[in-house]
């Protein structure tokens, strides 16, 4: 059972069979993942110490997963959002090792075990939400760029704690973290995120220029420069999550991320799932019965406790209640980040088997049933509003200047990004009325300096449809690809009785199909569809009614015959 191939045949072959269950009720995958990984530890299928494949390869998904999320992240936006983060993130670590050292305390634990478990137990999981934000296409929605900005603050945190654990490791045989630890990981921190930003600007955009003729060797490029930029985060003390991110941060502004984005996706789906299974093996079945008392302490407050926490923080800031129930239950886990610190603590002699069973076992617990939270969100959402009411104070949507005359026979666009920017030159052009949504602070700014109207908020919040005054819409266009936040948008319009014309995007047949059965009276894809093409249709139609009422069905038959919807 040593081979490495037989190895991957077991966890491939168990991972496959437990997520086409897993799949059919509409669960996400990483759970077949996890479960796979908890029977092979029960079972002893094969060592998993020893393991060539579980050694390795799953710390390579991490890589790729996080090298991803980098390209797709404008830092701008997660610096508009810096206070909330900040703040938020770092009490809710210092409310929750105390409070978890208590509980760890009053279960006979020693002091500094105790210490270690709170830590461990205020940490979420970077992994976890990143996959499941990209499962559901919501990493670019306000409530995910949130999670993702305190997750991230979360990380640096726990590099630093690492780094005062292990403070007595040199820094490349200099000796600096022996002698001043705080002031060589300022000095670390500065020089690793400077130097990403400095070669993004200045020497990736012409090597990727001189390799891009060939996709094959753009990939091996950017691979390469993954894993340059992971291994001097290594050298500086820092993890692989923190290189691979500021190595795809370094490449968000490229013009090749899409390309290279396209050629990384298939291979992080493979490593990913070795991630989570290497996961599901940490659990330890000796020491369960000793502590499974306090196994579900943990689980109990990292699902409920600690959501609760951030609604209070998040709401505190004036974020509207979707938003904060949405970004606090992204957080309701414990992080992979918690099973390395208390392993490091086991190391030194001062952590035992017991605790490392504990935050093993119920980071795994965590994670399951905040996977199945997530997913469900907005059924959970939709149950607990009222409670969720109590903790939003005050209306973070901000409403344009020139975005606050009164709304009548306009068009709604929702999303004013790539497509968007089309459309907002047509309008402007053809002197129609229309107002923008969009959750991009950044992208708001730009558009009230040059006195567009547009109201700041997440489309995936029922409460900020209200401000766009849809029973005076015209045309209601939504260029956002999140299917769900497009469900509820159709949704919203139909339970309202407006026969209001709809546009939405898709990026599947599959899901096109759905919306137009939903109501919806044309779909684009836009791997095919431009903006160009959308403008033209608008061109001709945009006050024919008649037409947007017969699309539907014309769209629906194209689609059956497998042809193009915008064919003829």
């Amino acid at each position: 059972m040593n081979n490495v191939f037989v190895q991957l045949a077991i966890i491939l072959g168990l991972a496959s069979f437990l997520g086409f269950f897993i799949h059919k009720m509409k669960l996400p995958l990483l759970i077949a993942y996890l479960l796979g990984g908890l029977l092979i530890a029960l079972w002893g299928i094969f060592d998993i110490r020893t393991s060539e494949a579980l050694s390795f390869l799953p710390e390579v998904g991490l890589a790729f997963l996080l090298f991803l999320v980098g390209m797709e992240l404008d830092l701008r936006e997660i610096r508009s959002f810096g206070k909330p983060i900040i703040i938020s993130g770092i009490l809710q670590v210092v409310i929750t090792t105390i409070l978890g050292t208590f509980i760890a305390q009053s279960f006979n634990f020693s002091l500094i075990e105790a210490i270690y478990l709170g830590v461990g137990l205020s940490f979420s999981s970077t992994i976890v939400v990143v996959k499941l934000l990209l499962d559901k296409k919501d990493l670019g929605s306000l409530y995910g760029k949130l999670s993702l900005g305190i997750l991230l603050l979360e990380d640096l945190l726990a590099v630093v704690i690492l780094l005062g654990l292990t403070s007595t490791t040199s820094v490349l045989g200099l000796g600096l973290t022996q002698s001043l630890p705080i002031v060589s990981f300022m000095g670390k921190a500065l020089i690793l995120f400077s130097l990403a930003l400095l070669l993004s600007h200045y020497i990736l955009g012409t090597i990727f220029k001189a390799v891009s003729e060939s996709s094959e060797l753009l990939f091996l490029s950017a691979l390469a420069w993954c894993f340059t930029y992971v291994t001097f985060s290594l050298l500086l003390g820092f993890s692989v999550v923190i290189g691979a991110f500021l190595a795809g941060v370094a490449l968000a502004n490229s013009p090749y991320h899409f390309q290279i984005q396209g050629k990384v996706k298939p291979m992080r789906d493979f490593f990913v799932a070795l991630f989570f299974v290497y996961l599901g093996t940490k659990v330890n079945f000796a020491h369960i019965g000793e502590t499974y008392q306090l196994i579900l302490a943990f689980t109990l407050y990292a699902v409920f406790v600690k959501p609760v926490l951030f609604l209070l923080l998040l709401g505190s800031f004036g974020f509207r209640k979707h938003t904060i129930f949405q970004s606090a239950i992204n957080l309701s886990q414990i992080s992979e980040f918690s099973l390395i610190i208390i392993l490091v603590g086991a190391e030194q002699g001062l952590v035992g088997e017991g605790a490392l069973s504990v935050i093993a076992s119920s980071a795994l617990l965590s994670i399951i049933i905040s996977s199945v939270f997530i997913s469900q969100g907005r059924k959970i959402y939709k149950l607990i509003e009222s409670f969720v009411g109590f903790f939003e104070r005050g209306h973070q949507a901000i409403i344009g200047e020139e975005a606050q005359h009164e709304l009548k026979e306009h068009v709604v666009l929702i999303g004013s990004h790539q497509v968007g920017e089309f459309l907002i030159r047509f309008l402007q052009k053809e002197k129609t009325p229309f107002v923008i949504l969009d959750f991009n602070p950044y992208q708001v700014e730009k558009l009230i300096a040059e006195k567009i109207p547009v109201i700041f908020g997440d489309m995936g919040d029922p409460e900020v449809l209200d401000v766009l005054n849809l029973e005076e819409a015209h045309l209601v266009i939504s260029t956002v690809p999140d299917r769900e936040n497009n469900e509820l948008l159709i949704e919203d319009l139909r339970s309202r009785s407006l026969k209001i014309p709809i546009i939405v995007r898709s990026d599947s047949f599959k899901e096109a199909k759905l919306l137009y059965k939903l109501g919806a009276n044309f779909v684009f894809l836009p791997d095919v569809v431009s903006g160009e093409f959308l403008v033209e249709m608008l061109k001709n139609h945009l006050s024919d009614r008649d037409y947007f009422e017969e699309r539907p069905k014309i769209e629906m038959e194209k689609l059956s015959r497998k042809n193009l919807a915008w064919q003829g």
